[in-house]
């Protein structure tokens, strides 16, 4: 897999970079057009790069200043049917679909710490699924609350951000996730507040045994490892670029359901159940958001080590199928 590198360079830049890009094993497809870029006034570079060497390449781009005083343009191409391509991924160590580019990471996570209307739109009608799926004790429903949910960039912005020292960012989807908490909460509430006094719900649908939905308020130690394997896989996701639809719901299973419930008991004012759904939330944010920061910190300190590890072993094992 290639990254296609666009760089806007300064004009007294513009050796440095090219230098550094002009490696055989380390760019594809090296074009240099002098004075095309108007704003900032200087180059235009263009190349492909091994995903692989991509973090490796920026980090040295922005060494340069390039970050600053020019542009740095990042895609991902959808097809790159040529031999050099082949050629790189063959000498980049590791394999791409592992590959982490942590100036990607963290941008997709300040991405994720935007307030959007579209976000708390997506918040409460996943709060509002959970809590039908508690009133009709449905597990088909909590599935498709889990699939709505939005938190799951939020979450992994606030442990990545912890991890980096960029506590703005944590900061930033900290007030998001728990904004989206509250508006959720509030319209839900006030849904059930209406519905109750309509006859349509009563206390007596979310307060009775549901063998189905009961988990979603007692929280336990599986609770927290639940959270914490959900987090783990969470931020492992993002960070592997293999944050698919499956992973969203496996990170919902732990926050979206609880704030449904949350919100459902405040409207037909049931207490146990808003201190167990509570207890249960809390529990699983600070779960995912411990076992996020793990995960980070342990790919910043061993993943190159274990990927060239796990390459030689994959390297030695389809040499001994061959024979």
């Amino acid at each position: 897999m290639l990254l296609h590198l666009r760089l806007t360079v300064p004009s007294e830049l513009s050796d440095d970079v090219v230098d550094l890009l002009a490696h055989e094993n380390r760019s594809a497809n090296l074009t240099l057009s002098p004075g095309a870029s108007l704003s900032p006034p200087g180059d235009l570079v263009e190349c492909d790069v091994a995903r692989e060497l991509a973090g490796e390449i920026i980090g040295r781009l922005k060494a340069l200043g390039l970050h600053e005083s020019g542009g740095i343009l990042v895609t991902t191409p959808t097809s790159t049917p040529f031999a050099a391509a082949r050629r790189l991924e063959r000498v980049a160590p590791g394999d791409p679909d592992d590959a982490v580019v942590w100036d990607a990471v963290i941008e997709q996570c300040y991405a994720a710490s935007r307030p959007t209307v579209s976000y708390y739109l997506f918040f409460v009608l996943a709060t509002l699924l959970a809590s039908i799926a508690v009133i009709t004790d449905s597990a088909v429903l909590v599935v498709g609350a889990m699939v709505v949910g939005p938190e799951f960039g939020t979450v992994a912005a606030i442990a990545t951000g912890l991890v980096f020292g960029r506590f703005g960012l944590s900061g930033k989807a900290l007030r998001l996730l728990v904004s989206g908490v509250v508006v959720s909460v509030v319209v839900v509430a006030l849904l059930s507040l209406v519905a109750g006094l309509t006859g349509l719900i009563t206390a007596d649908m979310v307060t009775r045994p549901r063998p189905q939905t009961g988990f979603i308020w007692h929280p336990d130690r599986w609770s927290f490892i639940v959270a914490l394997i959900a987090g783990a896989a969470g931020v492992l996701a993002m960070t592997t670029a293999r944050a698919n639809a499956m992973v969203g719901v496996f990170i919902s299973v732990t926050t979206i359901p609880a704030v449904g419930n949350f919100a459902l008991a405040l409207g037909v004012w049931a207490p146990s159940e808003i201190r167990g759904s509570a207890a249960q939330l809390g529990v699983n944010i600070g779960g995912m958001v411990v076992a996020g920061m793990a995960v980070v910190v342990l790919q910043r300190l061993l993943w190159v080590r274990t990927l060239a590890a796990a390459q030689r072993l994959f390297a030695r094992s389809g040499q001994d199928a061959n024979r």
